[in-house]
């Protein structure tokens, strides 16, 4: 039987180490072990600086991130199409970040679906949004 893939955004670990309702339905698709968990490395750098200026822990949560998932790494084509899909998407959506293209290249890639709460995902077949 195939593995479900998930790739788990920023907006979704926030939720997931902060405890919350969200973090809950978060939990649900990261601890089932008949899925995939995957994380952006650009998402490490995000999460890694919301819980420095939160002053949590972030050794603590980037170690657990490393633990849960698998961290998707970049390369020069990745960073060229990510740029392009950039492009192409803020010309419906104005304020779609950088970070949020690559995450979605990232689930594409991996044929995974994205975990988030982000309201820029809504829309797109490859979002779950929590």
């Amino acid at each position: 039987m195939p593995m479900n893939k998930y790739v788990i955004d920023t907006y979704a670990w926030v939720e997931y180490f902060i405890g919350s309702e969200k973090g809950e339905r978060v939990k649900q698709f990261v601890e089932t072990s008949e899925n995939e968990i995957f994380t952006s490395i650009v998402t490490i750098a995000e999460i890694t600086s919301i819980t420095k200026r939160e002053n949590r822990d972030a050794e603590q949560i980037y170690l657990k991130i490393i633990d849960l998932s698998t961290v998707y790494g970049l390369d020069k084509e990745f960073s060229k199409e990510g740029g392009l899909l950039h492009a192409e998407i803020k010309k419906k959506i104005k304020d779609f970040g950088l970070i949020d293209a690559f995450i979605l290249l990232t689930a594409r890639k991996l044929n995974a679906k994205v975990i988030t709460g982000d309201k820029h995902f809504k829309g797109f077949k490859e979002a779950i949004l929590i």
